[in-house]
């Protein structure tokens, strides 16, 4: 019997996370966490408009304080910098796994939509 491979699971699990579907303008994208902070640091999703996948590092949070049943329990980032370009979901997964072991952060998966001026907005 073969062995369980985490790390492999981990990173397919990841990169179909990081899918995009035209017909509907959803794109699947990826948070990395710190429990500690409280705060979303990486954000990684498909870019239609690059026909790439990007990661981008959270420079700037919005205000946060738990309140109740849609509490998602840490700051959402409201401006963010490229930290990565990557033609594929498993090098963008890759990169995930790193930045998520370096940070001991936890991931949260998201789906946005694109809008009519190209701008994605979290479901």
């Amino acid at each position: 019997m073969k062995d369980f491979d985490l790390e492999h699971f981990a990173k397919v699990a990841l990169s179909e996370a990081l899918f995009y579907d035209e017909e509907y303008g959803a794109i699947g994208a990826v948070s990395l966490i710190d429990e500690s902070q409280g705060k979303e640091l990486f954000i990684a999703s498909y870019s239609p408009e690059d026909d790439k996948y990007v990661i981008e590092e959270a420079n700037r949070w919005e205000s946060y304080s738990p309140n109740g049943d849609d509490d998602i329990g840490y700051q959402l980032a409201i401006d963010s910098k490229p930290s990565g370009l990557f033609d594929s979901p498993v090098d963008a997964a890759d990169q995930l796994l790193a930045l998520a072991a370096d940070g001991d952060l936890r991931p949260s998966v998201s789906l946005l939509f694109e809008i009519e001026d190209g701008e994605g907005g979290k479901a």
